[in-house]
């Protein structure tokens, strides 16, 4: 389970202590460290939006599994890019993929504005 913090004024932040395995397991310590402690909050209100009219029902969509990610499952990031008709590349990495393996999330982008 993602160690998210019980809400603090209507916002939620990860637990700074549990942040770099659970977030950032593959990124330099200091620098997990950094976006941990620089962590900007969300508000509960984000939990509750509904989108009118997701693009990826008309726009073609791509999707990046990082398959060592500690807070999104593998199967929910699979059944969310199937959902969305997605174009799916796998890489090892954490839910800070693009900090840790920007070269993996570069070529999807990469992939993405050549279709």
């Amino acid at each position: 389970m993602p160690p998210i913090l019980p809400p603090q004024d209507g916002f939620l932040f990860l637990d700074k202590a549990k942040f770099a395995a659970s977030f950032a397991a593959d990124v330099e310590p200091g620098k997990a460290q950094f976006m941990a402690d620089s962590q900007v909050p969300w508000g509960l209100g984000a939990l509750e939006g509904a989108v009118s009219e997701p693009a990826w029902k008309k726009k073609p969509a791509w999707y990046l599994v990082a398959t060592d990610d500690r807070m999104i499952p593998r199967a929910a990031q699979r059944l969310m890019s199937e959902r969305a008709g997605a174009k799916v590349d796998e890489s090892a990495g954490s839910h800070a993929i693009y900090v840790s393996r920007p070269e993996a999330v570069a070529a999807i982008i990469k992939k993405a504005t050549q279709a």
